[in-house]
């Protein structure tokens, strides 16, 4: 026990240096990828066949020495969640910020219309300019969108020498996530919107699972997803999407494909499970602007979920 805690203090002085050097520290050495050149499995044979990726990499002999799996697994994978954050922008509107269901929301798209599309945030919540940007996007195809803030005013605040990854995550549960998203649709639904579905992006991505085991929504997609388990794609009941990055350390590509495979075995149960190459965790919310292939492959990702909704989110 005195050598765990030891391990697991040194593993949150290490976890506070690298965020106030913003995770520019490299302490993977080397990385070793073996890509396939065919795909891997169509794991869902309605669809196109999705390839797949696998890759491994070794860290620091010293640093594995100490803390082996859970540095790997912890280090990399809050890395990748809480890395290159972006500089939010509560002035940025093609729409408008108001209350619904006692969230403040930023809300794009016509109110007339009765299609609706909720966009769970990930830790950085729902003033980054790149999720509003999406929402105005989704909006000009018919749909209003709405963008609420699930996480009261906290999102993840990197420049904050305090700020402790793991005593965030404690205070904002998927499942308290998920019994927000609820109120969210129900309001959606008072003001008329009878088809509604739902994307969630990382944390968001854990929330949406839950709310895809439930009746609420007419379909989902799932984008770099944080840990979600077998027993909770197990219980979807919607169309679901799900789009993956090759290098994730929080949700590898193979894990990834099992619970394509999941999906797959549902009696039923429309899915589509796709890795993009060459990416990181993140990719579709945190690429730059000035950078044409990162914007080329997230807009890759941005399609693939509008034309998910424009099949399954119908009147």
């Amino acid at each position: 026990e005195p050598i765990q805690k030891s391990k697991a203090f040194l593993f949150r002085r290490l976890l506070k240096w690298e965020e106030r050097r913003k995770f520019q520290v490299e302490i993977v050495t080397s990385v070793h990828r073996r890509r396939e050149k065919g795909p891997r499995a169509n794991i869902c044979p309605q669809l196109p066949p999705a390839l797949f990726f696998s890759s491994t990499s070794s860290i620091n002999l010293l640093l594995l020495l100490f803390f082996q799996d859970h540095i790997t697994l912890e280090m990399s994978g809050h890395a990748q969640c809480f890395n290159n954050p972006p500089i939010l922008n509560p002035s940025y509107s093609a729409g408008e910020v108001e209350e619904l269901a006692g969230f403040q929301t930023y809300v794009t798209g016509s109110p007339d219309s009765n299609l609706a599309i909720l966009l769970i945030h990930d830790a950085f919540g729902y003033e980054a300019p790149n999720l509003r940007k999406l929402a105005d996007k989704v909006a000009s195809s018919g749909f209003f969108v709405v963008v609420p803030d699930l996480l009261y005013g906290d999102p993840a605040d990197l420049g904050n020498p305090q700020f402790d990854p793991q005593a965030w995550l404690a205070t904002h549960p998927s499942d308290k996530g998920c019994e927000d998203a609820k109120k969210v649709i129900a309001e959606l639904r008072s003001r008329g919107f009878s088809a509604i579905g739902a994307a969630g992006f990382c944390w968001g991505g854990m929330v949406l699972v839950k709310l895809a085991s439930g009746t609420e929504l007419l379909a989902g997609v799932i984008l770099h997803p944080g840990p979600i388990t077998v027993d909770e794609i197990n219980a979807v009941r919607i169309p679901t999407a799900i789009l993956g990055a090759e290098n994730d350390h929080i949700f590898p590509a193979d894990q990834l494909e099992q619970l394509g495979h999941v999906l797959a075995t549902k009696s039923g149960q429309v899915c589509y499970v796709k890795i993009f190459p060459g990416v990181s965790h993140g990719w579709t919310m945190k690429y730059k602007e000035d950078d044409d292939s990162a914007v080329k492959v997230a807009e890759e990702a941005h399609l693939d979920m509008l034309n998910w909704f424009l099949k399954y989110v119908r009147k």
